[in-house]
């Protein structure tokens, strides 16, 4: 009967297609952002195995072949997010009872240096947000995420009927799925409507190009107005690398930093990045460089008057 649901029991999820398709739209994983990561790992993988092929044909080690061949190369904490999404899939699957195959040991996590210099200076963030020959979309995006301290999937998933441009504030589903709110300062609130112009619905930030027949995304995910798609995180994160040198998480490190140099109490910070928990807001609000020079002046012995 057309339309009828089956169980998942009944559904064909005997190839590697099938079995993702199944993973992506169960109700696990509703959290559009969640589900746009997770879906360009598995899309990835499809391509590189062969999305016809049955799931339970493909090894292990041939798995954890590909993971390398793809992101064998990437720092650790590229590698270990992918792979926590091929896991993901792979633990479904065994709960679901699809036959599925196991990573080994060579594929394991990776060990995740801490980097004491994550935040970068104030002066160098309004340099860098200040360049002339930065695009007008990145330099938005940009002084966005650090004027808001959200994460970057979270802004890149605005729509423009979202903004609230007079309050400065927009709502975003968490990693959680609750609704919260984001704000943002002058800066963004003077870029924006340049950016959104003649447009009133749609992604808030676009792809240079409209999709190719043979990748078109949701209707969701296409501006009503020029049919391009909403920019991705991996395109966002090339350009600001290219231009600056730095990672795209550190505008969310650094604006957390900056705050505690300036002594907002903790309970404030975790109010605005939304974490949930100290310690992990604690890992973010680690005093920089220049904090650290400055209090030292503190530690020497007194003038003598002369």
């Amino acid at each position: 009967m057309t339309g009828k649901i089956m169980p998942l029991r009944e559904r064909d999820t005997s190839t590697i297609q099938a079995a993702a398709d199944a993973f992506l739209s169960s109700p696990r994983y509703a959290n559009p952002n969640t589900r746009r990561g997770y879906t360009g790992v598995l899309d990835r993988l499809l391509a590189g195995l062969g999305a016809s092929r049955p799931l339970a044909e493909v090894s292990g080690e041939e798995l954890a072949g590909l993971l390398e061949q793809l992101w064998g190369r990437c720092v650790p904490a590229t590698w270990n997010r992918n792979r926590g999404a091929v896991t993901a899939w792979l633990s479904w699957c065994a709960a679901s009872r699809i036959p599925a195959p196991v990573l080994p040991a060579s594929a394991e996590r990776r060990r995740e240096h801490l980097n004491a210099t994550r935040a970068v200076p104030r002066p160098a963030i309004e340099r860098a947000l200040s360049r002339r020959d930065v695009p007008l979309r990145e330099k938005t995006l940009w002084r966005m995420l650090y004027e808001t301290a959200a994460r970057a999937s979270e802004v890149l998933a605005l729509n423009i009927e979202d903004l609230d441009l007079d309050a400065r504030r927009a709502p975003i589903r968490s990693k959680g799925g609750d609704t919260e709110w984001i704000c943002w300062g002058s800066g963004t609130a003077h870029l924006l409507p340049r950016l959104i112009r003649g447009r009133q619905a749609g992604p808030v930030f676009l792809s240079e190009r409209r999709p190719g027949p043979a990748c078109r995304p949701a209707a969701k995910d296409l501006c009503p107005v020029t049919g391009r798609a909403r920019l991705g995180y991996d395109r966002a994160r090339v350009l600001f690398t290219r231009y600056t040198g730095w990672e795209l998480h550190q505008l969310r490190h650094s604006a957390a930093t900056h705050l505690g140099e300036q002594g907002i109490p903790l309970q404030l910070i975790m109010a605005k990045t939304r974490h949930r928990n100290p310690r992990t807001a604690m890992r973010y609000v680690r005093p920089g460089a220049e904090a650290v020079a400055e209090i030292t002046a503190l530690l020497e012995p007194p003038r003598r008057r002369g």
